[in-house]
């Protein structure tokens, strides 16, 4: 059986990249698909948001699944899912179908973030599970500079259409090199029940467990943060501040390369700290951006150098918290991987989807709901770190 961890790492980064490609291909599309559509930016919005609810359910659904079945057959089963819808969209001919065709993709680009996770904890555990979560993200924060550089390049030549037939052929490539290459890593439990009340079961075992559940949620606020610069980003960038599409995407590329930049540091720092104490000052430092968002919103000095510096820091602090929260959650589980996987991206798509859902509703033709959303995020992380913190020092917890 093929073997080669480099290329196992590198399928399993495509896989939990799929979706966040798929979110940031579109973005510079959104005033065009709302042209074509004749309909509003905030309508075209809501399949972003949509996509996001998709991949929260989608997500709990495939846990199970993959505990039971192994890993391969249902990443298969949701990769097929994703390469019909995408191609479904191009034939889309309004805003309605496009929403729905979106949580219906998304249903299906999930399974591989589920799967990439459960098979990092198949092979890796501690500090090393974190080094690999961060070379996962390497891959997953290329996506931002890629896609809608590859976006806006389409639409200055095409049409949005093709947008999506190129997430078809990715994902079909993408399925091939996951039934050909990809092995199985984990067998699956047959005896495991896939009954509602076992499967609510194994869920609420997972939920009560207390490193989980605080490293889980550290995790998803701070990403939620995220979620909202995406919804928020392309009107912002574009409407009120007149780039081009080119120029967003390399906008978008410039304040994604953060996450290159911390995933890669992160993976050297763990040589000396802990995963709790760099989580926490990045934390801490996310915060000290989110602050001087509200300042600048306040003291009305926000300009398009200083939105694109802020949200800079802001997501090189994101590449520090998301690898090492997400590896101290999954840490406890084995046996459940793909449960508590599921879970973990369940919460972490939830939030971003009421994140993104809040920034596309409270729309005032100004970057205020998005950069409030954000500081607001990281805020709410913060405070649950401190708790778990507090929690640790009298329990004596690892995490």
């Amino acid at each position: 059986m093929f073997n080669n961890k480099k290329i196992i790492l590198l399928i399993l980064g495509l896989l939990s990249a799929i979706g966040p490609f798929s979110i940031d291909m579109y973005l510079p599309a959104f005033a065009t698909i709302a042209k074509d559509f004749d309909t509003s930016i905030e309508n075209v919005q809501l399949s972003l948001t949509s996509f996001f609810i998709g991949i929260a359910i989608g997500q709990m659904i495939y846990g199970p699944l993959l505990d039971k079945y192994g890993r391969k057959k249902p990443l298969i089963f949701g990769l097929c899912i994703y390469t019909l819808t995408s191609i479904a969209c191009v034939f889309t001919k309004d805003v309605d179908s496009l929403i729905l065709l979106r949580f219906i993709q998304a249903l299906g680009s999930c399974a591989g973030m589920v799967a990439a996770r459960a098979m990092i904890q198949d092979y890796y555990e501690g500090k090393e599970a974190a080094r690999v979560f961060s070379l996962l993200m390497l891959v997953i924060a290329i996506s931002p500079i890629l896609a809608p550089s590859a976006g806006a390049f389409l639409l200055d030549y095409l049409d949005w259409h093709y947008i999506f037939i190129a997430l078809f052929s990715i994902g079909f490539v993408i399925l091939v090199l996951t039934v050909f290459i990809l092995p199985e890593s984990y067998a699956g439990n047959k005896n495991l029940s896939l009954a509602p009340k076992s499967i609510v079961n194994e869920y609420f075992k997972v939920f009560k467990n207390n490193t989980f559940i605080f490293y889980c949620l550290i995790a998803s606020t701070a990403s939620a943060g995220l979620y909202a610069y995406l919804a928020g980003s392309s009107y912002i960038l574009q409407d009120i501040y007149g780039l081009s599409k080119k120029e967003y995407g390399l906008a978008f590329a410039f304040v994604a390369s953060a996450l290159i930049l911390s995933t890669q540091l992160n993976r050297m720092l763990l040589k000396r700290w802990s995963m709790q104490q760099i989580c926490l000052i990045a934390n801490i430092c996310q915060v000290a951006v989110g602050l001087f968002m509200f300042l600048s919103l306040t003291l009305n000095f926000i300009n398009l150098p200083i939105l694109l510096g802020l949200t800079f820091g802001y997501l090189l602090c994101q590449g520090f918290i998301f690898p090492n929260a997400s590896a101290m959650a999954m840490a406890p589980f084995k046996v459940t991987a793909g449960t508590a996987s599921a879970l973990l991206g369940f919460l972490q798509m939830g939030l971003g989807a009421l994140s993104s859902g809040v920034v596309s509703l409270l729309h005032n033709d100004t970057a205020q709901p998005m950069l409030v959303c954000m500081g607001f995020c990281a805020l709410f992380s913060l405070l649950l770190h401190l708790t778990k913190r507090k929690i640790n020092e009298n329990t004596k917890e690892a995490y």
